[in-house]
């Protein structure tokens, strides 16, 4: 709990994390609101539509999750940390744990916030919350957010140059799984499997909306999906933490 405590002071007391938040949170609302109230009458806006912004959002929770971790390291505060506690893997655990639960917090902000202001704008949609499915819809936004800062935390912990770590994340999550399908045979089985891909499974379900972003391509089901993004941040820490233990602060 002592460590927890003190990773929880060293990210409140600085802005970088608030504002990112806020911009998640307003990106995610905004994105989501836009598409609430340019959708046509043909096209019929239900729960999983209005969730449309996470894609948005969660690439400003990434920045958020290896700033948190880059910006020790830049300043040499986790050479300090690592002197006042021998268990690296330990205190970087401690780090993970308080920005996935912030992730997590600003997921389902962002997520029931997007569903109000969806509500607000489109009155007469059915976008009441009856079924299995539209709950994980939008409650499912935080787990997703904050597996996505352990992925970006394993990555920090990594790179430990912020403008690398946070350039290699967008390019790899914004640009080379979509560049992935236009490999001539092989591209659509390799993004078959390719993780963001995957976790929009989990988010859309087995039936996608009419309203949102493309259908994901994956095979998997939705619990299926989520477990299987979780693998990936978990390989990805599990893999930064080996390596913070051998090499210098």
């Amino acid at each position: 709990m002592t460590l927890l405590a003190v990773e929880r002071i060293k990210l409140f007391s600085t802005r970088s994390p608030w504002w990112c938040a806020l911009i998640a949170a307003f990106v995610t609302i905004g994105f989501s609101a836009l598409i609430a109230g340019t959708s046509s009458e043909g096209m019929t806006l239900g729960v999983a539509g209005t969730q449309f912004g996470y894609t948005f959002g969660m690439p400003v929770v990434m920045v958020l999750a290896a700033l948190a971790v880059t910006t020790e390291y830049r300043f040499g505060t986790m050479r300090t940390t690592f002197q006042a506690i021998p268990n690296r893997s330990a205190a970087l655990l401690a780090k993970t744990t308080v920005v996935a639960l912030m992730a997590l917090v600003i997921g389902e902000i962002s997520a029931f916030g997007s569903l109000a202001v969806s509500q607000l704008i489109q009155p007469d949609a059915d976008l009441t919350l009856n079924t299995t499915a539209e709950w994980i819809n939008v409650v499912g936004i935080g787990p997703v957010y904050a597996l996505a800062a352990v992925l970006a935390i394993g990555v920090g912990i990594l790179v430990r140059h912020s403008a690398g770590a946070i350039a290699l994340l967008m390019i790899y999550s914004l640009a080379i799984e979509k560049l992935v399908p236009l490999i001539p045979n092989i591209g659509e089985d390799i993004y078959r499997w390719m993780p963001f891909n995957v976790v929009d499974r989990f988010i859309t379900g087995e039936n996608p909306p009419q309203v949102g972003p493309p259908a994901s391509t994956s095979t998997l089901s939705p619990a299926m999906a989520l477990a299987y993004f979780a693998g990936w941040a978990i390989v990805v820490l599990i893999i930064s933490l080996g390596v913070a233990k051998k090499r210098d602060a």
